[in-house]
């Protein structure tokens, strides 16, 4: 019965890949270049691997390697829950299915995928990395296994306790700050590169002595033990790998009883309680009357509740942070890394229509002259403006911190504050002559047929905002020339930006109001 369960589980999910790619072609041309581009890093990772072996210090890379591993399945449900169907246990629910027998066919079926299999390439790479003689291969195939099925189960037990989670739009707004984590991510793994590139994997050993005691990476660290002939060092932290594997199968078993058994929301009586009325809210109170608060609040409210705003805007203040400090961290950055936080800020204020969606014909009937359009606009800059004008400040003044350059403080403040009101000018233009539509479903900013649009709003409006910048720095170049920079270049920036803003809202304003019937048409296409 059980192993006719596991089967059934096993064709399920080749049916459900294989349906899969059936829906259409540009799913299945996705899948096959995602798969490839997996594969071939696989492949790289496992000959990479291979030729390490025999350096100083490769065990320490295969530990922290093993740790990231683990870390990325254990997040992986909660980022990325539409990657595999089979992850949502609630459409089991109706099936006859003991939680034991149901755990072991969904653990078999987990392993089918190019996730195991990548998984299982770096494992491999790393066994013959560190093992040496015939006894660490057998620790190394052993501890492989083990490490491997922690993984699959950590992923399987996180997806069975949030799965609630997952299937609501709370998951769904989670899922989609799943660019935030590949772009840190990106800047994280790039920088660390770059720190072993210059001083060696040397510097991996204290993390790794830790972490070879953290299963999975302690399956990793018994084959460098039994390697050394540390043969209780290395059974300990097999055990260990197995009591971590024992574990999570108890927590994942528990989860899905848990799961079939208790009442979900829509089986529960509503909550007849009445709501209490609330007071105008205190940001209302804070902002100007008449349009320009209402706007201005609109906008920001986009920012906190909207999936694909909120994402955006969260992306941007990471990446805006970790450049300029990170490269201050290291020593190689500059004061002026901080007009990058102005630049990834500046960036919101392109297709300010396109986040409003088929709203947008809401925003519409109000516009009626020039007037309305600027002051639309206007609020709408001011908005962005209460979050990036403190934020490029902060970032310009902790990274001239880290750094001691105080005398340069001035000029990178204006030149910040030129970039942020170039950026806003051309934004605020691009955003009447370019709209598009942002999808509300999927991980998608750019709805299909609008490619193009989206690529000539953003990088014309940065090449523009660029050349905008120029006069502020040739400005900067000749005083730094000429023997020092100048505290003037402080309010020279900030009025220059000031002036670009409204220039490009005055600029704006008339084209908004004569195009809206356009505008609407293309912002409601998702």
């Amino acid at each position: 019965m059980n192993a006719s369960v596991t089967s059934v589980f096993v064709r399920l999910k080749l049916s459900l890949l294989r349906n899969g790619l059936r829906r259409s072609g540009g799913r299945r041309a996705a899948y096959i270049a995602s798969a490839v581009a997996v594969l071939l890093f696989a492949a790289l990772q496992l000959i990479g691997l291979i030729a390490l072996r025999g350096y100083d210090h490769v065990d320490s890379l295969v530990v922290l390697l093993a740790a990231v591993l683990g870390l990325g399945w254990a997040v992986m449900p909660l980022f990325f829950p539409g990657g595999d169907e089979t992850l949502d246990a609630t459409r089991l629910v109706m099936l006859p299915l003991r939680p034991r027998p149901l755990v072991r066919a969904l653990l078999t079926a987990s392993l089918v995928g190019i996730g195991p299999l990548f998984t299982l390439c770096v494992l491999a790479g790393s066994v013959v990395a560190v093992a040496h003689g015939w006894a660490a291969y057998v620790v190394g195939v052993v501890g492989g296994v083990l490490a491997l099925l922690v993984c699959v189960t950590l992923a399987r037990a996180v997806a069975a306790a949030n799965v609630r989670l997952l299937t609501s739009r709370k998951g769904r707004d989670l899922a989609v700050l799943s660019g935030l984590v590949v772009a840190v991510g990106a800047q994280v793994v790039n920088f660390g590169a770059q720190r072993l590139g210059s001083s060696g994997l040397e510097q991996l050993d204290p993390a790794a002595d830790v972490l070879r005691w953290v299963p999975p990476a302690s399956a990793v660290g018994a084959m460098d033990a039994a390697s050394d002939g540390s043969w209780g060092t290395a059974l300990a932290q097999l055990a260990l790998t197995a009591a971590a594997l024992v574990l999570l199968l108890r927590v994942w078993e528990r989860h899905l009883t848990r799961l079939m058994t208790a009442p979900d929301g829509s089986t529960l009586p509503s909550d007849t309680r009445p709501v209490r009325e609330r007071g105008a809210p205190g940001l209302s109170r804070l902002l100007p009357a008449g349009r320009t608060g209402t706007t201005m609040e609109r906008t920001l409210r986009y920012v906190w509740r909207d999936p694909k705003t909120k994402a955006a805007w969260v992306t941007s203040l990471a990446i805006g942070l970790i450049v300029p400090v990170f490269n201050a961290w290291q020593g190689t950055g500059s004061v002026y890394f901080a007009c990058f936080a102005a630049g990834m800020l500046g960036i919101q204020m392109y297709n300010q229509f396109g986040q409003d969606t088929s709203a947008f014909w809401m925003v519409a009937l109000t516009i009626s002259s020039t007037r309305d359009a600027y002051v639309e606009l206007r609020a709408r800059a001011l908005a962005l403006l209460l979050i990036t004008l403190p934020y490029a400040t902060l970032v310009t003044v902790l990274t001239t911190a880290m750094l001691d350059d105080w005398r340069t403080l001035p000029e990178a403040l204006g030149l910040s504050f030129a970039l942020l009101g170039a950026m806003l000018a051309t934004g605020a233009w691009t955003s009447a002559r370019f709209p598009y539509s942002i999808p509300q479903e999927g991980h998608k900013n750019v709805a299909p047929g609008q490619v193009g649009l989206a690529w000539i709003s953003i990088l014309g409006g940065m090449v523009g905002a660029a050349l905008l910048c120029a006069p502020v720095i040739a400005l900067a170049i000749w005083l730094n020339v000429r023997g020092g920079g100048s505290p003037l270049l402080l309010p020279v920036g900030a009025a220059y930006g000031a002036v670009l803003t409204l220039a490009g809202l005055r600029l704006a304003a008339p084209r908004t109001a004569g195009r809206l019937p356009e505008i609407l048409t293309a912002v409601s296409k998702g």
